[in-house]
């Protein structure tokens, strides 16, 4: 249980022992666990914890929520693939002054070494990045910038869709005060202008090799209909 990841209830059949009295009696004898606790690497143990043995000339930092909705600040070596020692540090939150304070544990001589490391596009990375790191070129994440690209096309495609809705509901209300049954334009595919542009949304996800005969037709009937979409995609 101190190199390998595993429980104490999995030796339960193996040893024939009761697996939760051997975990509590693990953690709170064998371990060691309430000495180290208290030593200067256990004691901010809930806050960060570092691992300057698997510093690389190649990093990555990037935010993810592990738990409960938490946020922590993770470096990892990309050499190592997200295999065994990738982690560089984990910081609990994204204060870059915390983060900063966890990454200078590790010595200069071993974070002048780094030569690259990749993040995304937020002023508290870049700073966390210029400070800790001064030597590293500084590389956006491609997938954050093909998220913001995607999503501004996406906006587009939203604004034309309330316009539809909007277009819609005035004709429902301008059929309904003339007293006559309201008959949506329907396109060639058979969708109206709203629903094209609701069910187009998946098209513009994805580069024109990977479409379907329908998003195909959708998309070009889209790109017909609105140049400016065409133009964003």
């Amino acid at each position: 249980m101190d190199r390998y990841p595993i429980t104490g209830r999995s030796l339960e059949w193996f040893f024939d022992i009761d697996g939760d009295l051997f975990e509590r009696q693990y953690k709170r004898h064998l371990s060691g666990y309430r000495q180290w606790k208290d030593t200067p690497e256990g004691l901010h143990a809930g806050q960060w914890r570092v691992f300057p043995q698997n510093i690389g000339p190649h990093l990555s930092i990037d935010e993810t929520s592990l738990s409960r909705g938490e946020l922590y600040t993770i470096v990892t070596n990309k050499e190592a693939h997200g295999r065994k020692h990738s982690i560089v540090a984990i910081v609990l939150g994204t204060d870059s002054d915390v983060v900063l304070r966890a990454l200078r544990q590790i010595k200069s001589e071993l974070r002048n070494k780094v030569k690259e490391i990749t993040l995304d596009l937020s002023e508290s990375m870049h700073r966390i990045c210029r400070l800790a790191f001064p030597k590293a070129s500084r590389v956006i994440d491609r997938f954050h910038l093909q998220r913001l690209a995607l999503d501004a096309v996406q906006e587009i495609r939203i604004k034309h869709r309330w316009d539809a809705i909007n277009a819609d509901t005035d004709g429902r209300e301008s059929a309904k005060i003339e007293g006559r049954k309201y008959v949506a334009e329907r396109l060639e595919n058979g969708d109206t202008l709203k629903e094209l542009l609701a069910r187009g949304r998946y098209a513009l996800f994805k580069s024109p090799e990977k479409w379907t005969v329908s998003q195909r037709q959708r998309a070009g009937m889209l790109f017909r209909l609105y140049p400016d979409l065409k133009e964003a995609y």
